[in-house]
C-alpha cells in the first residue's frame, strides 16, 4: 500500500510539472492561448473597463433605490437668551430658554414626470453598454496579443536565419583564407568575405535585439515585469490556409452581429432616447408624500423631560405638488441637447459600422494577398536556396568570385525573410478574419 502511495505521488508530481512547460534556463514557454488568458486576467485596460461596468451596476441600484422613501432622524439642542418665541410652546418668553427637539422625517416621490423610471431604464442600458465595452477592450487586447505574438515569432525565426548566415559566412572566410594563401584569389576577395561575415554578425545582433524588443512589447501587454524571462511557443505552418475559401458577405454579416462595439453603438442610441424622456419629464409636475413624527422639551415648562416628550409628541403627513411654470428654459435646453445627442449617437453608430467594415475589408483583402504572396515567396525561397547551394559549390571549386557568392547569399537571406514575413502575415490575417466572425483563435 505504501508503495502505491509513493508511485501516486511521483505521478502527481510529473503531471503537475507537465502543466507548465519550462525551458532548461527556467523560462516558462507561453503559448498564444496562455498569453491571451493571462492578459484578460491582468491587463490594466481590461481591468479599467471591468471597473466601469461595476460602477454602472452601482448606479443602476442607486437609481432603483431613488424610488424608495427616505428616512432621517434629527436631534437639536438650542439655547436662547432674551425675548423670543419658545419653539415648543410658541409663547413669547423673556428668559433664557433651553430647547430640545427630536424627530424622524420621511418623504416619498409619488410622481416626477416618470423621470425615476426612465433613469432606472437608462442605467440598465448603461450596464449592458459597459459590459459590451469591456468585451471590446478584451477583443482589442486579444488582437494586440496575436499581432505581438506573431511578430515575436517572426523575429525569433529571424535569429535562426541570421545564425545560419553567420556560420556559412565564417566558413567562407576560412575557405577564402586558404585560397588566398594558395594564391588563387586576390586579397580583395578575402577581405570581402571578411566584410560579409562582419555584416552577418551585425545582422545577428540586430535580430536578437529585435526579438528582445518584441518580447518587451508582449510582456507589457501581459503586464509582466521586464525582468521576467519568458519564451514563446512556436507554431506549425498551416498549408490549409492557402486553399481556404472566403465568403465576403458572410464575413461582414457575422462581424456586424458579433463584434460588441456594434451592439454598444445601438444601445448608445437607446440611452440617448431615455435621456430625452428624462429631460421631457421636467415639463411635468412632481408629487411628493412627506411625513414626520417628533417631540420636544423646553426649560420654560415645569414638567419633566420625559413628560414633555410624551405631551409634545406630534405627527405630520403631507402631500407636496410642484408645478413647473418657468425655470429659465433649463428644461427646454435639456430636451434640445438630448435630441441632438440622439442624432450624434446615430452618426456614431454609422461610424462604428464603417470602421468594422473597413477592418474586415482590410483583413479580407490582406488575406487574399498574403495567400498569393506566400506561394510566390515559397517559390522564390526554393529557387534562391538552390542558387545559393550551387554558388557555394562553384566557390569551393574556384569558379565563382567572392562578390558573386555574397550576392547569392544575400539573395537567399532576403528570400528567407520574405517567406517568413508572408508566412506570419498569412497566419495573422486569417486569424483576424476568424476572430471577427466570433471564432476562436487557434495557432
Amino acid at each position: 500500500m505504501k508503495r502505491y502511495i509513493v508511485m501516486a505521488g511521483i505521478l502527481f508530481a510529473q503531471f503537475a510539472f507537465a502543466q507548465e512547460t519550462v525551458t532548461p534556463t527556467g523560462s516558462k514557454i507561453w503559448s498564444l492561448q496562455d498569453c491571451i488568458n493571462y492578459a484578460i486576467e491582468n491587463n490594466i485596460t481590461i481591468k479599467e473597463a471591468t471597473l466601469n461596468e461595476r460602477i454602472s451596476e452601482v448606479d443602476y441600484k442607486t437609481s432603483k433605490s431613488a424610488k424608495l422613501p427616505d428616512l432621517y432622524g434629527s436631534a437639536t439642542q438650542s439655547f436662547t437668551n432674551g425675548t423670543s418665541i419658545d419653539p415648543i410652546t410658541s409663547d413669547y418668553v423673556s428668559d433664557q430658554i433651553h430647547n430640545t427637539n427630536l424627530g424622524v422625517n420621511t418623504s416619498l416621490t409619488l410622481f416626477q414626470g416618470n423621470q425615476l423610471n426612465n433613469q432606472v431604464a437608462q442605467n440598465k442600458l448603461l450596464i449592458e453598454q459597459n459590459s459590451l465595452l469591456a468585451e471590446e477592450a478584451k477583443n482589442n487586447i486579444v488582437i494586440s496579443i496575436l499581432e505581438s505574438y506573431l511578430q515575436t515569432l517572426y523575429s525569433k525565426e529571424g535569429i535562426s536565419i541570421a545564425e545560419n548566415n553567420l556560420e556559412a559566412s565564417e566558413q567562407e572566410v576560412i575557405r577564402a583564407k586558404t585560397r588566398l594563401d594558395a594564391g588563387t584569389i586576390a586579397l580583395s576577395d578575402y577581405t570581402e568575405a571578411q566584410s560579409q561575415a562582419a555584416t552577418n554578425k551585425y545582422n545577428l545582433i540586430a535580430a536578437k535585439n529585435q526579438y528582445e524588443q518584441n518580447l518587451i512589447t508582449l510582456k507589457q501587454l501581459l503586464e509582466l515585469s521586464p525582468l521576467e524571462n519568458i519564451e514563446i511557443e512556436t507554431v506549425d505552418e498551416n498549408k490549409d490556409l492557402l486553399n481556404l475559401e472566403l465568403n465576403k458577405e458572410s464575413i461582414y454579416s457575422k462581424a456586424l452581429s458579433y463584434l460588441p462595439e456594434v451592439e454598444a453603438s445601438n444601445i448608445n442610441i437607446a440611452i440617448s432616447e431615455k435621456e430625452l424622456d428624462i429631460a421631457k419629464g421636467g415639463y411635468l409636475p412632481s408629487l411628493t408624500l412627506t411625513g414626520s413624527v417628533g417631540s420636544g422639551y423646553t426649560s420654560t415648562s415645569d414638567s419633566s423631560f420625559s413628560d414633555q416628550l410624551d405631551l409634545n409628541f406630534n405627527q405630520r403627513l403631507g402631500v407636496s405638488l410642484n408645478i413647473p411654470i418657468f425655470n429659465r428654459n433649463q428644461t427646454k435646453a435639456a430636451v434640445q441637447t438630448a435630441s441632438i445627442n440622439i442624432e450624434k449617437a446615430e452618426i456614431q453608430k454609422r461610424s462604428v459600422e464603417k470602421e468594422v467594415i473597413q477592418k474586415v475589408e482590410t483583413a479580407y483583402q490582406n488575406t487574399l494577398s498574403s495567400q498569393e504572396q506566400l506561394v510566390a515567396a515559397e517559390a522564390s525561397l526554393e529557387a534562391a536556396e538552390q542558387s545559393y547551394k550551387l554558388a557555394q559549390k562553384k566557390y569551393e571549386l574556384g569558379d565563382l568570385s567572392t562578390t558573386d557568392l555574397v550576392i547569392s547569399q544575400n539573395t537567399y537571406t532576403s528570400a528567407q525573410l520574405n517567406y517568413l514575413q508572408a508566412k506570419y502575415l498569412n497566419i495573422l490575417y486569417h486569424q483576424l478574419l476568424q476572430f471577427y466572425q466570433g471564432n476562436e483563435i487557434k495557432l
